[in-house]
């Protein structure tokens, strides 16, 4: 059985920033930068332009993680995308980056199969475990794995909604996962989900229960109520589950492995808020020096924080060939999980 190593990363975040302190003064949020920062660790975050979706950013982070594997779009076996913000309620944003990678064109194009992944900030741990074991199967031997989100135009920017708006920013992050007879790679992943609590963090947008699924109006138009169109948030809950499940998924991660903290070099959390992943890290005993951290430049990217965490150390030089990491992620619905890799 091949081994699955993550043989080039990528990522792509828009030139839009937009500073806590804009927040407030461009959009009339009734919040302050010491507000965010003190509850978040949040600083500022990336706004798409009009026009673009998810694929338009897993394009360019897509590019780069090809590049850095130093093979072709054609290679790849299978296309893996993690997003809880497709283009549209289907089909999946999977296919659109497939046609935009090139692999429908010409007479010999070769089609790869895309699969969506929709477990939001536990999405690119559920589509990592996908990938390696795609290609740990013999049948693929290349699987680009992105997630990207476009949050920025989901989200209700205004002092209602600044609870959730204050959080999220836009991004993709890229890996390509492939086989390989080297003594390294995805030495295994650990998954989790609680369904007991999936109306704790939601964007609900239609009840498909219901007909017409979104309420209309005389002439039809479909209307929705704020607390169904935007996403909601029960804060103290979700920080009480993530800190549980965090340290019980990197736990599971250890004794299934034989490891402790001290044989991790990086640890990759996923970035919803500094402060949870400060208290794990005290609560564990992890000096925070191992903590790659990039929320305070670009907010909660949900599925695609984990890869550009990646890409940016690999491109550093903080990530190095030879390293243990341990990812870890929590998020709506709740779900969770881990993951060692060898680097």
């Amino acid at each position: 059985m091949p081994n699955a190593i993550i043989s080039g990363t990528g990522f792509f975040v828009p030139p839009n920033v937009v500073t806590n302190h804009e927040l407030a003064e461009r959009y009339g949020i009734d919040t302050t930068h010491e507000w965010i920062l003190q509850r978040t660790g949040i600083e500022a975050r990336r706004f798409v332009d009009e026009g673009v979706g998810p694929s338009d950013l897993a394009l360019h982070a897509a590019e780069q993680a090809l590049a850095s594997a130093g093979i072709r779009a054609r290679d790849l076996g299978m296309i893996v995308f993690a997003t809880l913000s497709s283009e549209h309620c289907f089909p999946g944003a999977g296919v659109h980056l497939q046609k935009k990678l090139g692999l429908c064109d010409g007479p010999d194009a070769p089609f790869v199969p895309a699969l969506d992944v929709r477990n939001q900030c536990s999405g690119f741990l559920y589509g990592l475990a996908t990938a390696s074991s795609m290609v740990q199967s013999g049948n693929v031997e290349h699987v680009l794995l992105v997630g990207a989100e476009v949050h920025s135009h989901a989200l209700d920017l205004s002092t209602r909604g600044r609870t959730v708006a204050t959080l999220f920013g836009d991004g993709a992050g890229a890996v390509v996962v492939s086989a390989s007879s080297e003594d390294r790679g995805v030495r295994g992943w650990w998954l989790g989900a609680d369904g007991r609590h999936a109306d704790v963090l939601s964007q609900k947008l239609w009840d498909i229960r219901k007909a017409p699924f979104i309420p209309q109006n005389a002439e039809g138009v479909g209307q929705l109520q704020p607390e169904m169109m935007f996403a909601q948030m029960d804060g103290k809950l979700v920080f009480r589950h993530a800190v549980e499940r965090m340290i019980g998924s990197l736990f599971t991660a250890y004794s299934k492995k034989g490891l402790t903290h001290d044989d991790i070099d990086l640890f990759f959390f996923h970035q919803a808020n500094l402060r949870i992943n400060q208290y794990v890290a005290d609560q564990l005993g992890i000096p925070h020096d191992k903590l790659v951290s990039n929320i305070q430049r670009y907010g909660n990217t949900t599925a695609a924080t984990i890869p550009i965490m990646l890409a940016e150390a690999s491109a550093s030089g903080r990530l190095k060939r030879g390293m243990k990491i341990a990812m870890v992620a929590f998020g709506s619905g709740f779900t969770w999980g881990s993951a060692v890799v060898d680097w």
